[in-house]
């Protein structure tokens, strides 16, 4: 059986995936099974995937046990439902710079008596099974995971005030929107980066919650995973697909050059 994503986020192993912003086909699921991935990362926020795409390739990625983390394209309350509604084991939201953003989350996410969100039961997120209302709730509220972008210099000064918060499941530094926002976009080396990144991670330590990020690269995910990052999503579809068809190509011109 597959691992559940609350159980990879609560680990403190590697949980290795990728991120999905261009291709979601039936296949997906079964195809990053085979390459070995823990999890996948599913964007909303770049992509414009709508709610019916995710809803579909949630399943796709459910048929190959891929546990999957979808990044919803906002922080409304309504939008973060909708997507637990249909499916979303996982949610991550972009952009949080604050406790209040941080508490309306988890009220969002979790059935009364930990939240608000509304009550449906018998839909895609309880695989359509009857059940005792209570129970279903309390399953619910277990299993649903909440990891929150830090991604802003205001959400680095927030972050272990947001790490404490209970139903918070784990943090996830944005390192490009975090770079733009600190002044530097895209020195990952500067010391003001490395300095907030330092703040988050020992935020989550202390609070025992998961920590993530994305990365592109051997040298990157070293760094990472000194850093204390345990879920890492390597590169995403579309520039992994562009980069291997760029390296064959390179090869055959370089045959057909001799």
């Amino acid at each position: 059986m597959p691992q559940s994503l609350k159980s990879l986020v609560q680990s403190g192993r590697l949980a290795a995936g990728t991120f999905l912003v261009e291709f979601v086909t039936p296949g997906i699921g079964h195809i990053l099974a085979g390459a070995g991935c823990d999890f996948a990362f599913l964007d909303m926020e770049h992509s414009g995937f709508s709610t019916e795409t995710v809803k579909s390739a949630l399943r796709y990625l459910e048929a190959g046990g891929i546990p999957t983390l979808v990044r919803v394209p906002s922080r409304d309350a309504h939008d973060i439902a909708r997507l637990a509604d249909v499916g979303a084991e996982g949610v991550m939201l972009p952009l949080v710079g604050s406790l209040e953003v941080a508490r309306a989350a988890v009220a969002a996410l979790k059935y009364p008596p930990q939240g608000r969100r509304g009550v449906a039961l018998q839909i895609a997120h309880d695989n359509y099974r009857a059940g005792p209302a209570a129970a279903k709730l309390a399953a619910a509220n277990e299993r649903t995971v909440l990891v929150l972008m830090i991604e802003t210099a205001e959400g680095v000064e927030q972050a272990e005030a947001i790490a404490a918060l209970e139903g918070v499941d784990a943090l996830w530094v944005g390192h490009f929107d975090l770079s733009a926002s600190l002044g530097i976009p895209g020195e990952f080396d500067h010391p003001a980066f490395r300095e907030a990144t330092r703040r988050v991670c020992a935020a989550a330590r202390k609070h025992g919650k998961g920590l993530g990020r994305l990365v592109t690269g051997a040298e990157e995910a070293e760094r990472a995973w000194q850093d204390g990052f345990r879920l890492l999503a390597w590169g995403g579809d579309a520039w992994l697909l562009q980069a291997a068809v760029a390296e064959g190509v390179g090869r055959l011109r370089g045959i057909a050059r001799g």
